[in-house]
Formats: C-alpha cells, sequence, structure tokens
C-alpha cells in the first residue's frame, strides 16, 4: 500500500486485517496440514480478539472474515466431495457466565420470556476429526471430511475400514441420512500407534487428533485399517425422511441404527444444570478412555433450531463451552522472523521441548513485535507456555527470577532478513499510530514474498494449477524458470527450446513434465473471480474478488476504474460502493492497479491467459443474489431472526440502502430508507410480501 497518499481507516481497521489474516493462515495449517503451529487456547485468544473488533465494528466483516468460514480447503491428494448442506463449526464460550448469557442471546433472538422452557443437551466435545457419512437407503455410499465447510475430501474407502461404523444401518431406514461426527483415536490406542510407529523407526505422532488425522487422510487404505480408530456420531446433514424432532431423539435414532453414540449426553432445562454437567464431564476428563477438550450445548428442538440458524460459520442454537488450558514451563532458545506473501515479518518462538498435557511441544508463534515488548520476551528466558489439546503452545510470558543476568531485550529487525529492505511499519496519518505489523519494502527483490505470492497464485483457490506445488515453485524459482506469473505459462516454450529439459529433471519425467504442461495449459481460461484473487491484493479475499467480479464484470474494466480510484474520485466512490467493500480494500485495489510495476506483470500475463465471466450462483430461491434491507418494526420474527432467513436462501443483507438495493422490506416505522428507497425506484415489500416472495407465491 502507497505510504504518502489519502489519510488511512483507523488503526482498528489495520489491526482487524492483520489479525484475520494470521488466523486465516492458522486454519489452514490446523485443518489442511494437520500441523498446526499454535495452542487451541492461543488460537482462541486470536478468535476472541477478532470477535471483539467486529462487534465493535461491524463494517469491517466481510465474506473473507475468518468468523465467517470453516475449516480449510481440502488436500488435492482426494476426490472432491460437495457437502449438500455445510459442514459448520462451532462458536466457543470459556467462562461460566457466557452459559447464562448463550441461553440468553438464544431467548432474545426468539422473543421468548425467561419463563418460557428451553431445554438443551449437553455432550463432551470429542477432540478429533469432523466426518460426514451419507447413507442412501441405509447403505454407506460415501464418507467425506469437512474440508473448508463446502466442500471436503472423499475419504469413503477409508472410512469402509472402520470397524465402528456400519456398512449398513439397522432397520435399512429409506431416504437419505447424512450422520456427521468425529473420528477418534483412543489414549489407548494412540499410545500403541505410537509403540509401533518407534519400532519402524518412524516419527511417533504428537496427539491423538492428529494420529487419528493422518489415519483417516491416507491414500493406501490399508494402513487406515491398520490403525485403531473409532467414531462417535452426533449430528446430521441431509436427513429426508427425518427420524426425530429433537436433538437428543435424532441422537437416539442414531444408536438404534448402529450407530456409536456418546453416552455422556445429557438433556439439561436451564443455564445452571448446563453448568452442573460441565463440570460433572470436566472432572471425569482425565479418566475418560479419549480426548475431550469441552462441553458442547445444543438446542433441544429442531424447529427451535431452524429458526435459530446460523452465523457466518456457527450455529446460533449450540456452542462449545472450552475447559482452561493446560500449562508447563520451557526455554525460549530463538525468535526467528518469517516472511510472508504481503511482507508481513512473523516472530516464531523456538522452544527447548517441553510437554505439555501429554504433548511434546518445540515451538511457538509470537503475533508480532508489539506482543514481545509488552511481555517483554527475550531469547534465553525461561517461559510459561499454555496448551488446550494442540501440538503447538502459547507463550503466556517469562520467569523474570529465571532469566539470565547477560539477558538483552530483544530488538525487533527493522531490515528484511530474506533480502536486506527497509521493513518498516505503516503509519495512519490520521493518529499518527503504527501499524501492528511491520513489512518488507522489497516486494519486488524479495526472493521470499516473490516466491510466497507465485504459491498463492497456484494454489486451489486460485489457479489451482495441478503438479505445481509450493516445493516445484521454490524449485523453479531458484533456477530462474518463474520469476512471475506469466512465466508459469511461457514455461513449455522456454523448455522447447532449453538444452536442459525439465524431463531430465531429478524427480521428473517425460510423463510429470507432460501431465504439469497439460495442467497449465487447461488454466488459460480462468474465471474472472479466480484471476483477482490469485493476484495477492492485499485484503482481496476470495469474497472479496467474487464481489469485484460480479460488480465489473470484465477484467478490463475492473482494472480501468480501479487505476482511476484514486481518493475523491468518482471511481473510487463507485469501489467503495460495492457491498462489503471497505476503504481499506479500496485503496489496496487501486494501489495494485496504479503501481507501474504491477501494469507490466499483468499484461504479460494478460497475453498468456483469456479471463471468464465468473460462475453464476446456482439457487432455486427467488431471492438468491438479491442485496436485501430491513427497515421498520417486523411483527412476524425479530429482525435478526429475518436477517438469518434472508441469508440461509442466498441474499446479501445490507444495512443501508443505494443503487445495488434489490429489495426493502418495510415495517410499520420505517423511515429515512424507504424514502430513499422510493427515491432510487427500489422494490419495497410488506413483512408479508416478503414471506410470500421467499415461498414462490
Amino acid at each position: 500500500m502507497a505510504r504518502s497518499k489519502s489519510p488511512k481507516p483507523g488503526d482498528d481497521e489495520a489491526a482487524y486485517r492483520a489479525l484475520a489474516a494470521e488466523i486465516a493462515e492458522h486454519d489452514r495449517r490446523y485443518h489442511a496440514e494437520d500441523a498446526p503451529t499454535i495452542s487451541d487456547a492461543a488460537y482462541d485468544a486470536l478468535r476472541r480478539k477478532l470477535e471483539a473488533l467486529e462487534a465493535a465494528h461491524p463494517e469491517f466483516v466481510d465474506a473473507d472474515s475468518p468468523s465467517r468460514k470453516v475449516g480449510a480447503a481440502p488436500s488435492e491428494k482426494f476426490a472432491k466431495v460437495r457437502h449438500a448442506i455445510p459442514m459448520l463449526s462451532l462458536g466457543n464460550i470459556f467462562a461460566d457466565e457466557e452459559v447464562a448469557e448463550f441461553c440468553a442471546r438464544i431467548r432474545k433472538f426468539l422473543g421468548m420470556d425467561d419463563s418460557d422452557p428451553l431445554p438443551m443437551t449437553a455432550e463432551p466435545k470429542i477432540d478429533g476429526l469432523s466426518c460426514s457419512l451419507r447413507y442412501e437407503d441405509g447403505a454407506l455410499v460415501q464418507a467425506a471430511t469437512r474440508g473448508d465447510g463446502s466442500e471436503g475430501e472423499d475419504v469413503t474407502a477409508n472410512v469402509r475400514t472402520i470397524g465402528e461404523i456400519p456398512h449398513v444401518l439397522a432397520g435399512r431406514p429409506k431416504g437419505v441420512l447424512d450422520v456427521r461426527g468425529e473420528i477418534y483415536m483412543t489414549k489407548a490406542g494412540f499410545a500403541a500407534v505410537n509403540a509401533r510407529q518407534a519400532e519402524a523407526g518412524k516419527p511417533p505422532f504428537a496427539n491423538p487428533r492428529n494420529a487419528a488425522a493422518g489415519s483417516l487422510r491416507q491414500l493406501d487404505s490399508a494402513i487406515t485399517a491398520s490403525r485403531p480408530l473409532q467414531f462417535f456420531a452426533y449430528a446430521w446433514g441431509e436427513a429426508e425422511p427425518r427420524p426425530a424432532q429433537t436433538q437428543s431423539g435424532m441422537i437416539a435414532a442414531f444408536k438404534d441404527y448402529g450407530l456409536t453414540t456418546n453416552p455422556l449426553m445429557v438433556l439439561c432445562d436451564s443455564a445452571a444444570e448446563l453448568l452442573a454437567q460441565y463440570r460433572i464431564i470436566e472432572a471425569q476428563r482425565a479418566s475418560l478412555p479419549y480426548d475431550i477438550d469441552g462441553v458442547v450445548y445444543k438446542v433441544e428442538s429442531l424447529a427451535l433450531q431452524e429458526r435459530l440458524g446460523f452465523i457466518s460459520r456457527t450455529p446460533r442454537w449450540a456452542v462449545a463451552h472450552k475447559f482452561p488450558a493446560e500449562r508447563a514451563t520451557t526455554v525460549l532458545r530463538k525468535i526467528e522472523i518469517q516472511v510472508g506473501r504481503t511482507g508481513a515479518l512473523t516472530p516464531v518462538a523456538r522452544l527447548d521441548p517441553v510437554t505439555v498435557g501429554g504433548v511434546v511441544v518445540t515451538n511457538a508463534t509470537l503475533h508480532n513485535e508489539d506482543e514481545i515488548a509488552r511481555k517483554d520476551i527475550r531469547e534465553g528466558d525461561t517461559v510459561r507456555v499454555q496448551r488446550a489439546g494442540d501440538v503447538i503452545p502459547q507463550v503466556i510470558g517469562p520467569i523474570l527470577e529465571m532469566r539470565p543476568a547477560e539477558s538483552k531485550p530483544y530488538v525487533f529487525p527493522d531490515i528484511c532478513p530474506v533480502c536486506g529492505s527497509a521493513a518498516l511499519r505503516e503509519i495512519d496519518e490520521k493518529t499518527g499510530k503504527a501499524d501492528v505489523v511491520r513489512r518488507c519494502t522489497g516486494s519486488l527483490i524479495c526472493p521470499a514474498q516473490a516466491i510466497e505470492r507465485l504459491k498463492h497464485f497456484a494454489s486451489r483457490n486460485a489457479f489451482d494449477i495441478e503438479g505445481l506445488g509450493d516445493k516445484q515453485i521454490e524449485q523453479f524459482y531458484r533456477d530462474g524458470l518463474i520469476m512471475r506469473p506469466a512465466d508459469i505459462f511461457t514455461l513449455a516454450q522456454r523448455d522447447a527450446r532449453s538444452l536442459k529439459k525439465l524431463k531430465d529433471r531429478e524427480g521428473y519425467g517425460p510423463a510429470s513434465v507432460t501431465k504439469l504442461f497439460e495442467a497449465i495449459e487447461a488454466r488459460r481460461a480462468i474465471p474472472l473471480n479466480r484471476l483477482i484473487f490469485a493476484l495477492g491484493i492485499r485484503h482481496v479475499g476470495e469474497g472479496g474478488s467474487k464481489r469485484l467480479a460480479r460488480h465489473f464484470g470484465t477484467f478490463e474494466k475492473l482494472r480501468e476504474t480501479a487505476r482511476a480510484a484514486a481518493d475523491g474520485t468518482e471511481a473510487r466512490a463507485e469501489i467503495d460502493n460495492i457491498q462489503d467493500i471497505g476503504g481499506v480494500v479500496s485503496e489496496c485495489v487501486h494501489d495494485f492497479f496504479a503501481e507501474p510495476h504491477n501494469e507490466a506483470a499483468l499484461d504479460d500475463l494478460l497475453r498468456e491467459i483469456e479471463p471468464q465471466p465468473m460462475e453464476a450462483i446456482v439457487s432455486t430461491s427467488p431471492v438468491a443474489g438479491k442485496t436485501v434491507v430491513f427497515t421498520g418494526a417486523l411483527e412476524r420474527m425479530t429482525r435478526e431472526e429475518a436477517k438469518a432467513q434472508a441469508e440461509r436462501l442466498g441474499a446479501q443483507v445490507a444495512g443501508s440502502v443505494s443503487k445495488t438495493t434489490d429489495i426493502v422490506v418495510a415495517g410499520p416505522g420505517a423511515g429515512s430508507k424507504l424514502k430513499k428507497a422510493a427515491e432510487l425506484g427500489i422494490e419495497v415489500l410488506s413483512e408479508d410480501d416478503w414471506l410470500a416472495r421467499i415461498k414462490g407465491d
């Protein structure tokens, strides 16, 4: 981003964007690689910080926020499975008083009195790998991991080797039943697997969760069959016909079908009873044969669950009450700096190995230099660390009385450790305060940034070039074969002219090279939203890329508008007014397209590819893709319930009326929004008209 242009938005938005990027990276490492670099406790702390910023500044939130995403993209090793109903994750609470607050939020959303009954179930939160089992007329036909919530990995062959999972349900119930639950490994099974690993001279697994995930995601199902995996069923996606109308009734039906369910689930009638059950399960935690990291509360009535719906990535009707973190002490030997795609310098703590809750941990992220300074963390310090079920701990802080006499405060580098360019913290011209993240300024010469940008360009949600993974890009960059995106598409042509062919390199052969070139050729025609995302424009993720693609339609129109979008221009106003595109994103888009070096690189790329219109959203809802504004009082449902309903049907709900608004739903007391809708000629519906519209009447 340019440093001497229009005033930047406040520190809060810069901190929010940096925090969102950090959480997204942790999600990828945990869900896609089974290799987390941060503890559950540290991750949960980041999530709480993000939620606090979003609550204070809802205008920051867009479709790319981690609060609206689930998991990570599925691995390229497996065939993909599209979930008919998304597999979402749970929100978390940590303090006892939050249990009553959770119940109160539900009552408020539904317009219920304190005296109205609101039964809920409480059950252990299993620390394993989420899995979906699709049964048709009682027969298991497909199994998939959660993946990114919308699309997972096809692990049917591996799941069929798990003895606890029936291939045919008892009674062979008719219709479709998408059973969801957790695949896990018991503590005893984990010990046995690690003993076999040691006998074979192989490295041990870090914990039962990673062992279960690694065992399920094997290309050879025989390996999965050799591992002691088990399964608890606790939820569902599609269920036609539905065997019960309550949460506990559905679980009882699962048990009758021959699926394993958790016997510790109980039905509670109040927040006090939920908390009492939490205490009971917490006391049993150490003696249970499997790992748990909290207790899950769910609304009992399925009718109420449907009314409550979801908040982006989480259901309103369920929450996980997490257990406190476990702690230990160790020595922090070194603080290393890693440089990411956007030039961000991220500090990583290298620790003496320490066992925390039965898991050996050796490193941790330290977030940023302010966090290091605030805690006064130094190399050589004995530090307190904590974890809550994962591999990598959070550094709580140093034990000062054990600090070495020669200890010196850690000085965060102001020079990029990779390319030697200055590393700066951008200054907010309004407040005079520095950004929380220090970034390398050598974006065009820094190998670390260049390599990470190329990895992003070829990644699954961008150009998705099979055979051009991280290792290949690093190798090709070192050898000077791929330095910019356009080089990918001229690789075959240059290889044909070269005396040293790719097929002669170690690890390659004629077949693999032909396959790579074919994969590259297949990506010359690319949907516009994927191209925008692949460019790696700062603060523009998948959601922002789709909104820009949908608004502009063609790459040239986007490029022309973005180049002209200096502060105060009509072009800037046009980008600012796109749904969920804020000032920070608008400035980043303008800066990217106005940079001459980027212009030249884009010209080279566009000579090699053909951007295509964005894939259309397929939906049967009459309001799918429409932007809707609710104003005035609603009488048949709460405002929050109406918004949630609209979003479930594929509509976008906006807070203000603009020329991009399609429908205004106006109840009694509607004021300025209704007036503006009339001025702009926007369709206005009453609440009854809206309900008839969404039903297709």
